[in-house]
């Protein structure tokens, strides 16, 4: 690949991390709820299980999705349910205002007498829900990228399927070792969770122009989604996002209890 490719495909890839940091962070605090009334020993262990689960389920599923991206009926899927979970969230946290907080009351409330394997299971789902989420955004943001003379996976090339893989692989990563780190910069900067999710939306819009220009449709001229114009207004509106999540964040004066649990629990399972 030549220089001016290699920067594409490395720049998609930066955004996977710290889009994956980001949702790792908020993804661990949900699990830190699902785990908080296991002993000790046990949280640790869901927490391990639920983490080997989601390696099984994000690669099986990629490979899968590689075969299935050319359908124009996945890719309108993918897009609504990205556009729905970013959507969801903004509603859930703005206008029904739940904060972590309430959030932990409603999950203690639930889990109370939860056993160790229903809860293993719980947050094996949930992490499912997790890769789903990672996974799309992955597509969504790899599919336009330019194609390379790597063999073609599924309907994938096979440049685009190494940097969907990579980026999952790196989520795994940072869920496994990282996750604290994340935890900690949403404490000091909480307007980038947010911002993660209106991301995620926009990536959502990206794979909807992506499927209306799909040639079996053709709403739209099917270059479009690969023009430099498309491309260009996508990144200026996605870093306006993030830069908007940095800058305008006020820092907490202090971590909510429930992010020191998920701060500690993190740091027990990073150190095993």
């Amino acid at each position: 690949m030549d220089a001016a490719l290699l920067l594409e495909y490395g720049w998609v890839l930066l955004v996977l991390v710290a889009l994956e940091g980001i949702l790792a962070a908020d993804n661990a605090l949900v699990m830190a709820i699902m785990v908080k009334h296991l002993p000790d020993e046990q949280r640790k262990k869901a927490l391990f299980y639920g983490l080997a689960g989601a390696f099984v389920f994000r690669f099986g599923s990629l490979f899968a999705i590689s075969f299935l991206v050319d359908v124009w009926q996945v890719q309108a899927i993918g897009a609504i349910y990205l556009l729905f979970i970013a959507i969801n969230h903004i509603i859930k946290r703005y206008v029904k205002k739940d904060d972590h907080e309430k959030v932990k009351e409603k999950g203690e409330k639930g889990e109370k007498g939860s056993g160790f394997w229903p809860t293993v299971i719980k947050v094996e789902l949930a992490d499912i829900a997790f890769a789903v989420d990672s996974i799309l955004a992955a597509v969504a943001l790899a599919v336009t990228l330019p194609t390379t003379n790597l063999p073609q996976i599924g309907g994938l090339d096979g440049g685009q399927f190494l940097v969907i893989f990579a980026g999952g692989l790196i989520g795994l990563i940072i869920m496994r070792f990282a996750a604290t780190w994340f935890v900690k910069l949403l404490n000091e900067r909480p307007g980038l969770e947010t911002a993660a999710f209106l991301i995620v939306g926009w990536v959502g819009v990206k794979l909807a122009v992506y499927t209306l220009a799909h040639p079996e449709l053709a709403i739209i001229d099917e270059h479009f989604p690969e023009s430099k114009l498309w491309k260009i207004f996508f990144w200026i509106v996605l870093i306006a996002i993030a830069a908007g999540g940095w800058f305008l964040s006020k820092k907490k004066e202090a971590p909510t209890e429930v992010e020191k649990d998920a701060e500690e629990m993190m740091k027990k399972v990073e150190n095993e």
